[in-house]
């Protein structure tokens, strides 16, 4: 067992309530757990056994830098040409299983924690030699390479390597595992885990310039998205787009971890898609 919830997938019966917690709204979107069935799961060119459940995409208007895949690859399964786009970067954060990893011939085995940034132009390879399914998340951007950087180089890391930084004057209730330097600015965008324990809050609104996606990977909580409080569980996504206001109190029993992305370190476009410019 870990603590990392993965989706079971299948059919909830004929007999269940059709009412839910789902939601989408002009600055947010909550995927509870429950919508993680089989008739919304899809398939990838150049994969086997594989099968995903694609909950953030590009979209105008709303969150516009990332996508996010939760990825369930059976025994055998994988691909050898799995990333399309030569500008795209990439985050592997398994939940359950394992999964061997080649990035530009240099071979990785993960398992539930595992972590690996994949930048551009890698050539990477992925596969479950295993004899049960695997499960992890893929999150994918578009690098904005910048002057005088170079991309960052892939690195591969786990959970259990990284210890949490307290944010200030929390006494250890709201940390962060950052598994990329917040310092290098060659990154354009951190997936991190965030970690409150029971009682621990986000003291105020946050309202800022980066989307999120956030997944609940252990515990409950209410979040405050815009002008709503929403219970969350393991297993539940929200999707949040620039400046919607947000904050959280921590209201389990156990700590209550998310799987957090936010795009960083970039100026704010002013030509092209969302922009005026031309």
């Amino acid at each position: 067992m870990t603590p990392y919830h993965a989706p079971p997938g299948g059919l909830p019966p004929q007999t269940s309530l059709m009412t839910g917690r789902a939601i989408f709204t002009e600055a947010y979107c909550v995927i509870p757990k429950g919508c993680f069935s089989d008739i919304v799961t899809s398939a990838l060119p150049g994969w086997t056994d594989t099968r995903l459940w694609m909950i953030a995409r590009p979209m105008s208007g709303f969150a516009e830098t990332f996508s996010q895949y939760v990825m369930e690859v059976g025994p055998g399964g994988g691909s050898d040409v799995p990333e399309p786009d030569p500008v795209a970067e990439g985050v592997i954060f398994v939940t359950k299983g394992e999964i061997w990893l080649s990035l530009d011939g240099e071979e990785h085995d993960l398992g539930p924690g595992g972590y690996a940034y994949i930048p551009p132009g890698t050539d990477w390879k992925i596969r479950n030699g295993t004899d049960h399914t695997a499960h992890f998340h893929w999150i994918r951007k578009l690098y904005e390479y910048a002057a005088g950087l170079a991309a960052p180089k892939a690195f591969v890391t786990s959970d259990r390597e990284i210890t949490p930084v307290a944010m200030p004057d929390t006494g250890g209730r709201w940390a962060t595992t950052r598994f990329a330097d917040p310092e290098d600015l060659a990154h354009d965008m951190h997936v991190n885990i965030v970690t409150f324990q029971p009682g621990g809050v986000i003291p105020f609104e946050e309202t800022h310039v980066m989307e999120h996606g956030l997944y609940v990977l252990e515990g409950k909580a209410v979040y405050k998205l815009n002008q709503d409080w929403v219970e969350v569980e393991a297993g539940d996504f929200m999707w949040l787009r620039a400046y919607c206001p947000q904050a959280c109190y921590a209201a389990g029993p156990g700590p209550f971890r998310y799987l957090l992305y936010k795009d960083v370190n970039r100026h704010a476009k002013l030509r092209g898609p969302g922009a005026f410019g031309r």
